[in-house]
């Protein structure tokens, strides 16, 4: 049988057909637009998602026998509202996890209801991105469209609505809207009652790999398919893309160096940091997981070569960085504020330690070594749990730098695996819709079959001895400097 997965990303769809045996036969993308109405908003027409999907479908199925498709589910963009009203039309468009308006009611959360009772509600604290606040936004400044609300979903969610008529979401995109309790995989009444909305106008909540219903009549003649495909919950991008590298289970860790940089921790076990430094949320594979999420990772490097030395030539800029563990400059990698683990908009891009002898490929090499400190920040956060990690998975475009690569084994001391087929949140969607058809016994029995490490990058003793001395002197440089980045914007 074939198994679609849909990765509703900020920029495009990306779509992507696997078979039984886990072979990917066909991924297409279709692109859609992305509105800046105001500056620091950000925000997208769930109508044109919905085309494009459907538009990619059909592509996607082209070459191959529609009947043997048996099941469509999703990795998706957190965070982004989107609200329907009675007759299930779109009332504004959605306003998505990288829009900057709600810094008002982020503070109210945080620190009128306060991050401790957040945290006994949700496990987790307000961020600007998150859908809570997204809410509150919409109630004070468009109240004529706050009545009109009948339903609040999340991205893939109106996706999966409008293939299947159902209003559903996961648990670990639910996670993402602070509205969720984590601990206890339901809606938080008292969250729900803070934002001024009731319980019926949310989703129906399942597991990323249950079926929430089949393709509706409508949509299986337009695709050319049976009315019996599964239409299955799906996961948010991150926990999708854990999914897809195999990230599943208890301890299991998967960095990745996107444009943004993520560090994420499977549990068998509910667990919060004290200080939620950490996204606390429920997985993919019917447990939790840890996530560190930094604004800025492959991005820096891409800002760096790009813009200031004005190369694309990554490769060559690399080539010429010979002694690790021994750069006397360093780089905070903050050029959009942070979130993991310091929660701090004001934070801000640094090289500190220049010197007249410091070269072009000593700054290109903090850079690269900044994101690592940074993430291993997140390690350290997941250490204080008494979470023993001894490897991880590794992907996202800065991935393909075996120096980068080999820089992130000795700054965490972990073993990186490289898996075979590195495609994100697709291919989880596609292997969850595998799991909710029967194909395989559960997302952890998939991950085990379809994932295959093709190398792995040990740490060197002697060069983990040096980094450590490296990482104590960065954790030093962001309290420092905390205090005057607000003076400085």
């Amino acid at each position: 049988m074939l198994y679609a997965g849909v990765d509703l990303g900020t920029s495009a769809v990306k779509l992507l057909l696997m078979d039984g045996e886990g072979k990917i036969r066909k991924i297409v993308s279709r692109e859609y637009p992305l509105y800046f109405p105001h500056p620091g908003w950000s925000e997208q027409k769930p109508e044109d998602w919905y085309a494009m999907t459907i538009d990619g479908l059909k592509e996607l199925l082209a070459d191959s026998d529609k009947s043997e498709l048996a099941g469509i589910s999703f990795g998706g963009q957190m965070h982004g509202l989107v609200i329907l009203d009675d007759q299930d039309q779109v009332i504004r468009p959605a306003i998505l996890w990288n829009d900057g308006r709600t810094t008002k009611e982020t503070a109210y959360l945080n620190e009128v209801i306060g991050k401790e009772t957040l945290s006994k509600y949700t496990a987790n604290i307000a961020f600007t991105g998150f859908t809570a606040p997204k809410i509150l936004w919409v109630k004070e400044n468009e109240p004529e469209n706050f009545a009109r609300i009948a339903k609040i979903m999340l991205p893939k969610d109106y996706l999966a609505y409008r293939l299947s008529g159902v209003h559903c979401t996961d648990v670990s995109d639910a996670s993402g809207m602070l509205l969720f309790d984590v601990k206890n995989r339901c809606w938080s009444k008292e969250m729900l009652d803070i934002c001024g909305v009731k319980e019926e106008m949310m989703a129906k909540i399942y597991e990323s790999y249950e079926a929430v219903g089949t393709l509706l009549p409508e949509v299986a003649a337009e695709l050319g398919v049976s009315t019996d495909v599964k239409v299955v919950a799906g996961a948010g991008d991150n926990a999708a893309a854990a999914v897809g590298t195999g990230t599943v289970g208890d301890g299991r860790c998967n960095i990745s160096l996107g444009t943004s940089g993520t560090i994420f921790i499977s549990s068998e076990k509910f667990g919060v940091d004290k200080f939620n430094a950490l996204h606390a949320f429920a997985h993919a594979d019917g447990h939790y997981h840890l996530m560190g999420c930094m604004l800025s990772a492959a991005s820096c490097n891409k800002w760096w070569m790009d813009e200031i030395i004005g190369t694309k030539d990554y490769a060559a800029e690399q080539k010429q960085i010979e002694k690790l563990g021994e750069n006397h400059v360093y780089f905070l990698p903050y050029l959009m504020g942070e979130r993991s683990p310091h929660n701090d908009p004001n934070a801000r891009a640094t090289f500190i330690g220049m010197t007249m002898d410091t070269t072009r490929a000593d700054m290109t090499q903090a850079v690269l070594e900044g994101v690592a400190f940074a993430l291993r920040d997140s390690l350290e956060v997941a250490r204080a749990l008494g979470i023993h990690i001894e490897r991880t998975k590794i992907c996202g475009g800065g991935a393909k730098s075996p120096l980068w690569k080999k820089i992130i084994a000795n700054v965490m001391n972990l073993k990186v695996d490289v898996i075979e087929s590195e495609e994100g949140p697709a291919l989880g969607g596609a292997i969850l819709a595998a799991v909710a058809c029967g194909e395989f016994a559960s997302v952890e029995d998939a991950a085990q079959k379809l994932v295959k490490i093709v190398d792995t990058v040990e740490p060197d003793p002697e060069l983990v001895e040096k980094y450590e001395a490296r990482y104590q002197q960065f954790r030093q440089i962001y309290p420092t400097c905390k205090e005057l980045f607000p003076k400085i914007l």
